[in-house]
């Protein structure tokens, strides 16, 4: 397998960190630098249409793109320890959240980034009046974080899931976005202290 990857982006982290929490070692890694258009080349386009990182290209040829179905992909062959949920009701609760914090927080957060900082400018058509939309809806999403995080260790509970992944992940992501953490956040505050002294977290 040959997983292509944009470093320090968000989405190829997420992937990095979901291998290393499951204690398998990483594929051999296809660097693609986004900063020079490479994910926009027409070889890259044929493995994925999108443009778009990470990609997990298998033996057989497939490319699996999308981050979840990546991470679905190495959860089937590798069950234990299980980041989706190990029955029906968890799995659907871990599901309800990252699907929550996806369309929430980490969306949000990714457009401003993308829309506002001066490094997209080459590599985004910006919209700034979209930027600051999302900017405004901030507060809303890491409300109803802090709300679940008050009352749990984790997002769904007293064990770390792909949801804690991709929250995790929105708020590093807030720090390049130029969006401060308010002190007000106490419960995220502490689970991302957690998270990022997790040795997962330097993948």
């Amino acid at each position: 397998m040959k997983l292509y990857d944009g470093g320090r982006a968000p989405n190829p982290r997420r992937v990095r960190i979901f291998f290393a929490e499951k204690g398998v070692p990483l594929p051999e890694l296809v660097p693609v630098d986004m900063a020079s258009k490479e994910h926009k080349t027409a070889d890259f386009t044929k493995l994925n249409p999108a443009q778009r990182l990470p990609v997990l290209e298998l033996d057989d040829g497939t490319a699996l793109a999308e981050t979840i179905a990546i991470c679905r992909y190495v959860e089937a062959l590798h069950p234990q320890p299980s980041l989706f949920g190990s029955d029906a009701k968890q799995g659907a609760m871990i599901e309800m959240w990252n699907r929550r914090i996806e369309l929430g927080l980490f969306s949000s957060v990714s457009a401003v980034f993308r829309h506002s900082h001066p490094a997209m400018a080459e590599l985004e058509d910006q919209v700034p009046e979209w930027a600051e939309a999302n900017r405004e809806q901030l507060d809303d999403h890491l409300w109803l974080l802090e709300l679940q995080l008050a009352g749990n260790e984790f997002v769904c509970g007293p064990a770390l899931t792909v949801a804690d992944i991709t929250a995790g992940i929105a708020i590093d992501f807030m720090k390049p976005a130029k969006l401060p953490l308010p002190e007000d956040f106490v419960q995220i505050r502490r689970w991302h202290a957690a998270l990022s002294a997790r040795p997962s977290w330097k993948a």
